[in-house]
């Protein structure tokens, strides 16, 4: 009997998914635990295995293209297994289908292959613009190991997506056969990019927190002398690498456990008081913005925290979080500071009710014993939801994370 495989659901804010690549052509033997296609959801490609032994007859969504969350992904079953009515029970009708197998016949024919994926040209088409590119995830990951620059790849995914094959079909060409894209001096000119799943999702997270979370934004001054000092002193220990985010991580952590009206997230009907601190870092890459989530951050030391947040990073920007890894954060931090920013707000990460922007540490001249010395000053916004945090709550927290940010010592007590 042939088995539905349908899109899944692969984080808590999938709506839809897109088909990375196929692990398997329509006719191939498919075993249950076996990788059948490759996933990009708005933070991560991720392995998809299916569920069935059999044979893959039908391909309900191409690579590169998008589908919605419980639309026929695939259809499992015995070679030759007339589909039809399993496309009509699921609704599909085979809307938009990549590839399916013939229906049984006397006698059945032999499985059919795929068709061979198209072959790149040697010339690359222009998906690019302010030296971006317009390409999967996998496509990128495999041009790296391939040492293949990606804007000289042509796409042929949707809309000039650069997906797998292309990469693997890839042929270097010769400075005369470069086109370029550039339009003539005075002329108008652009560029319609794709929105990701990413960006799509970041786009109705934060349009829903912004204009349904009523924010106010408090700011302090913190004296980063102390930090600078303690984090020198730190650093020169064999196998310590601590940054100025790390110590915010943990200034954080130990500020909640203080303030726990900060460390609340509004519920519709209820407020929930989290008494774990969970805190997730935002992290830039090319598609937007991921938050992997440092799990009870109060209980960590400042080594753990460091290793954490750099593996974290790294993972973000290779697609490679789980949800596992982003799911369930009870405090957000978002650090511009090392991109020369000096102060900026911060929009609430849903389920949160606070988030605190981190400026950089500028030189500034500063008052202390009544003289005007040189001191090293660092500006922080606290954005909070007005339904769950208070104003003087919020400053309760902002005046424990600069006691702490002042004194390192203080947070080894």
């Amino acid at each position: 009997m042939a088995e539905i495989v349908y899109m899944p659901k692969l984080s808590d804010t999938m709506t839809e998914g897109v088909v990375a690549t196929w692990n398997k052509n329509v006719g191939d033997t498919v075993k249950a635990g076996e990788v059948l296609a490759e996933i990009e959801t708005d933070k991560a490609t991720m392995e998809f295995e299916s569920f069935y032994d059999g044979v893959l007859l039908h391909i309900g969504v191409e690579t590169g293209k998008a589908a919605p969350v419980n639309s026929v992904l695939a259809i499992i079953g015995q070679a030759g297994e007339d589909i039809s009515a399993a496309l009509a029970s699921a609704g599909a009708n085979a809307p938009g289908a990549a590839a399916e197998a013939p229906a049984a016949a006397a006698p059945s024919p032999a499985p059919v292959a795929a068709a061979p994926a198209p072959v790149a040209t040697s010339t690359p088409i222009a998906n690019n613009t302010n030296g971006r590119v317009f390409a999967s995830p996998l496509a990128k990951k495999l041009a790296s190991e391939k040492g293949i620059d990606i804007h000289s790849v042509a796409g042929t995914g949707e809309s000039g997506r650069i997906v797998k094959r292309d990469v693997d079909h890839y042929t270097p060409y010769t400075p005369a056969e470069r086109t370029f894209s550039a339009a003539p001096s005075g002329v108008e000119s652009f560029t319609d990019e794709p929105v990701s799943q990413m960006r799509k999702t970041i786009a109705r997270r934060l349009a829903e927190s912004k204009f349904t979370a009523p924010h106010f934004y408090l700011t302090m001054d913190i004296n980063m002398d102390q930090a600078i000092a303690s984090r020198k002193a730190l650093n020169s220990l064999d196998g310590v690498k601590v940054s100025f985010n790390d110590l915010v991580v943990k200034a954080v952590a130990m500020a909640l456990k203080q303030n726990p009206g900060v460390n609340s997230s509004w519920m519709g009907d209820f407020i929930r008081r989290n008494q774990h601190v969970h805190i997730g870092v935002a992290v830039a890459v090319e598609d937007g913005l991921l938050v992997p989530v440092i799990r009870h951050a109060d209980t960590k030391g400042l080594v753990q925290i460091s290793a954490e947040v750099r593996e974290f990073a790294q993972k973000a920007k290779d697609k490679k979080l789980q949800p596992s890894d982003w799911e369930g954060n009870t405090f957000t931090i978002s650090n511009l500071g090392m991109f020369g920013i000096e102060s900026f707000t911060a929009i609430v990460n849903p389920p949160d009710s606070c988030i605190l922007a981190i400026g950089g540490i500028k030189e500034v001249p500063v008052v202390k014993n009544g003289q005007v010395v040189p001191g090293n000053v660092m500006k922080v916004t606290l954005s909070c939801d007005h339904r769950v945090v208070d104003g003087a709550t919020g400053a309760g927290f902002l005046q424990t994370f600069k006691t702490y940010m002042e004194n390192p010592a203080a947070m080894l007590l």
